[in-house]
């Protein structure tokens, strides 16, 4: 373990990827400044949760004096490196780095790192109960990174012989030069364009999962995704596949066939489970289960664990959950939809007629796929937020008669959900499934999806 004691180091940002790092370090001598935009009189609860160690608060902006003397400067995800602080820091040579970098250069045991632009959180979910179902005490299984808590807390518990299943975003992936023993793509598609600017910028975070693995490592891949598949040529070792369709024998993976998940390996197949055991909602995620029995297959878990893994789940809040039925009509939160990509898998989920709620802050992605879905596919869209107009200028005016049959505007997500109520009808499904960050109106998607589900519960 590298010896902190006494080293001054700057985080930036007081989130929960910065607050457990700065726990971590500061419990180990380190001289911690912790900076962030807001204000001090919004950093209560942030503040309580530090209280008692050794942690310089600066708040309010980032000027460049922060950078005095200091030796490391950790960049918590939401934060974007062309900040001018950041810029400084890479002028003057101070190393950047994250929690999810310091976590990788100092575990002990190997981790199976999952990334992509849609399902890593309920792919991770899946592969999480899969090594707790295939571990033997005192072997644990621990899962963290972009999905609950941060790791980096519970370094010194984690054992060689443990399983360590990590999410990890763009945000983290950009600044990392260690990759995990077993990295999965599962699909890269536009999305945070607001902060990577291009696709091939983008894309190159995200391949950083793959970047610096070993020949003895393993890359998890989707056969049938464009922007995933085209990353092949960058494994440096095991190449493991997952898709619908069943590959040809040269590739190694699982497939669907038969009402069944099969594994092949050098030409021969397992069968791994019934399709009819999946309890999730949509073709996407029973993709996101071909992705987490492959990866699982690639780290050598027990049949037996896989579909333990499987069995029971019901998904990840804020992920096509359901909130309730009312009147007839079934209400889903989909908070999680912060892409246009993500809200036209949703829609393939159900086979209802749709109320679909939008907006929230845009992420300078393209609408017009999902527009022409929403043509075909929703009888109500209800706007809300900062991007209803440029949302409504996608979808067009209605033609009478077409779907959909009515466009409303609002101001925010309440009222987006009292609009819904209105035209909902028995036998109808509302979704919310914004396709935008909540940032114009929530703190992250979770507490919007929170909000939700508040109002929801409590029309009568």
């Amino acid at each position: 373990m590298e010896n902190w004691q006494e080293k001054r180091v700057l985080v930036i940002g007081a989130a929960r990827q910065g607050l457990a790092l700065c726990r971590y370090l500061a419990g180990r001598g380190a001289r911690v400044i912790l900076n962030d935009q807001r204000p001090e009189d919004q950093m209560g609860a942030e503040k309580a949760t530090l209280q008692g160690l050794n942690v310089q608060w600066r708040t309010g902006g980032h000027p460049l004096d922060l950078l005095e003397e200091v030796e490391i400067v950790f960049v918590s995800g939401g934060v974007p490196l062309d900040m001018p602080l950041l810029v400084e820091a890479v002028r003057r040579s101070i190393p950047l780095s994250n929690d999810s970098q310091l976590f990788m250069e100092q575990v002990s045991a190997p981790v199976i790192g999952i990334t992509g632009s849609a399902g890593k959180t309920t792919t991770t979910a899946l592969v999480g109960r899969m090594a707790q179902a295939d571990v033997q005490p005192p072997q644990r299984a621990w899962v963290g990174g972009n999905i609950g808590n941060p790791l980096i807390e519970f370094l010194d518990e984690i054992k060689p012989d443990d399983r360590v299943v990590l999410e990890l975003s763009s945000f983290q992936l950009e600044l990392m030069s260690v990759s995990p023993q077993v990295a999965a793509v599962l699909n890269i598609t536009p999305n945070h364009l607001d902060r990577h600017k291009t696709m091939e910028a983008y894309t190159a975070a995200k391949a950083h999962i793959l970047d610096f693995q070993r020949s003895g490592d393993v890359a998890v891949l989707n056969r049938e995704d464009k922007g995933s598949w085209g990353l092949r040529s960058r494994v440096k070792g095991y190449l493991v596949t997952f898709g619908f369709e069943k590959p040809s024998s040269e590739f190694d993976g699982t497939y669907l066939e038969e009402g069944q998940i099969w594994w092949q390996r050098n030409g021969k197949r397992i069968g791994l489970l019934p399709v009819g055991e999946i309890l999730l909602r949509g073709e996407h995620n029973r993709l996101n289960v071909l992705a987490a029995c492959a990866i699982a297959m690639a780290a050598g878990f027990s049949e037996d664990a896989i579909r333990a893994g499987v069995s029971g789940f019901r998904g990840v809040a804020h992920r096509l959950e359901h909130v309730r039925t009312w009147r007839g009509v079934q209400w889903y939160n989909d908070s999680i939809a912060t892409a246009p990509e993500r809200v036209r898998a949703a829609l393939r989920a159900f086979s209802e007629p749709i109320v679909l709620l939008l907006g929230g802050r845009d992420k300078h992605l393209p609408w017009d796929e999902l527009a022409a879905d929403i043509r075909q596919r929703v009888d109500h869209v209800v706007l809300f937020g900062e991007a209803a107009g440029k949302i409504q200028q996608a979808i067009g005016t209605p033609t009478h008669g077409e779907r959909p049959f009515t466009i409303t505007r609002c101001e925010s997500l309440e009222e987006a959900v009292l609009a819904a109520a209105q035209v909902a009808e028995a036998g109808d499904v509302v979704l919310l499934s914004p396709g935008c960050t909540s940032f114009d109106a929530f703190k992250d998607f979770e507490e919007r999806g929170e909000a939700y589900r508040l109002w929801v519960n409590k029309l009568s």
